[in-house]
């Protein structure tokens, strides 16, 4: 089987160096029962890494076993790794199998491995190194005989070094280290990328796709994905919906995008984005940049009043007396703009948007702000 046709058959999409290098290690080591650690960035698809390295192991007609370590709570994940006895606590009114009894001659996939309590590491430990595990309120020893390929988006060796992870379990997990690179990194797969997520997306809801503007081809490689592919494949998805199949222009795409744009202090919008950046400055710039945004949209709205009033001859809001000074309420000046542009266009958003010079999504946020008619 040809690279190509590896990557074909377990969904791995992509032309990049990276990616090339990925799946020739895949091809090496998926055949050898050896532990695999997947780490990389949220979103980068290292579950799509780990199920093509199940698919092409041994162990491949047996199930693989996926478990999200971060979303058990301490108190009940070594009761899911390694079941419980009956009555071993106040709620185990059954005997259970854990997920390990359960994989017994497959694989299991241990995503965001790296949220695992040290206590529970001690145990993970146990059944790399031997396959021995104890159920909760068992003293009786059991053997399982499964593949163990785990996934992180932290840094294990700052983690170790931060004494939050066992330097014994991270040297055993790490026997072969995959890294996937964040998709701002590989910018020449994002074409490839697209065009699977709209043939799937578009297959499976029956819609017909009309394609993507260059402008907007442009605009989708220029922006740096803190969210890397899984946002990739919601943006398309949902500009695909929104657009109702419709050729999609830029400015569809900067509708959907965050971040896209910086706002300086006067309310310009043409400031340059840095695109490096680790995942937590990207979602801390994406806080920042949503509350420039709503600061934005309130001046563009004041400064929409006296046009507005210019235009329709209506009479600009009255003083907010409570304020006690007699100047006009921010907020009261919106309510009103937004109420009279609706009522004029007999509740349509769209339109009234448009005339207000907002965007629907603004206009949406400030009619369940101020309990508007609409």
């Amino acid at each position: 089987m040809t690279r190509e046709q590896f990557q074909k058959e377990h969904g791995i999409v992509g032309s990049s160096p990276e990616i090339v290098e990925i799946v020739d290690v895949i091809r090496q080591v998926a055949p050898a029962d050896i532990t695999v650690l997947v780490t990389g960035e949220s979103g980068v698809g290292k579950e799509i890494i780990a199920r093509a390295i199940h698919a092409a192991s041994r162990q491949s007609k047996k199930p693989l076993v996926t478990v999200n370590c971060g979303a058990i709570p301490e108190g009940l994940i070594e009761s899911e790794l390694f079941g419980h006895e009956k009555g071993s606590f106040t709620s185990a009114v059954d005997m259970r199998r854990g997920y390990f009894e359960i994989a017994d001659g497959g694989a299991i996939f241990l995503d965001e491995i790296g949220e695992t309590p040290l206590a529970t590491q001690v145990k993970l430990l146990r059944v790399l190194e031997n396959g021995e595990f104890t159920r909760v309120g068992s003293s009786a020893p059991r053997t399982t005989d499964v593949r163990v390929i785990a996934a992180t988006n932290k840094n294990l060796e700052f983690e170790v070094q931060q004494k939050r992870f066992r330097p014994d379990l991270y040297f055993r997990l790490r026997s072969v280290n995959l890294w996937v690179p964040p998709l701002r990194d590989r910018r020449g797969d994002i074409p490839l990328l697209i065009d699977q997520f709209v043939r799937e997306f578009s297959t499976k809801n029956g819609i017909a796709f009309e394609g993507f503007a260059e402008e907007a081809m442009q605009a989708l490689l220029d922006y740096h994905w803190p969210g890397n592919v899984r946002e990739l494949r919601n943006v398309v998805e949902s500009m695909i919906v929104l657009e109702n199949g419709k050729i999609i222009g830029a400015e569809h795409v900067r509708k959907q995008l965050f971040g896209t744009e910086k706002i300086d202090a006067r309310g310009s919008r043409n400031l340059p984005v840095v695109a490096n950046k680790t995942v937590e400055q990207a979602e801390r710039e994406l806080i920042y940049r949503a509350l420039l945004d709503l600061k934005a949209d309130i001046l563009e709205l004041k400064d929409i009043v006296a046009q507005q009033s210019r235009n329709t001859g209506e009479p600009v809001p009255e003083a907010d007396q409570a304020n006690g000074n007699g100047t006009v309420s921010l907020d009261q000046m919106e309510r009103q703009m937004i109420q009279r542009a609706l009522d004029r266009h007999e509740g349509n958003r769209r339109l009234a948007a448009r005339e207000l010079n907002i965007s629907e999504r603004t206009l949406y946020r400030k009619i369940k702000e101020y309990g508007l008619n609409a």
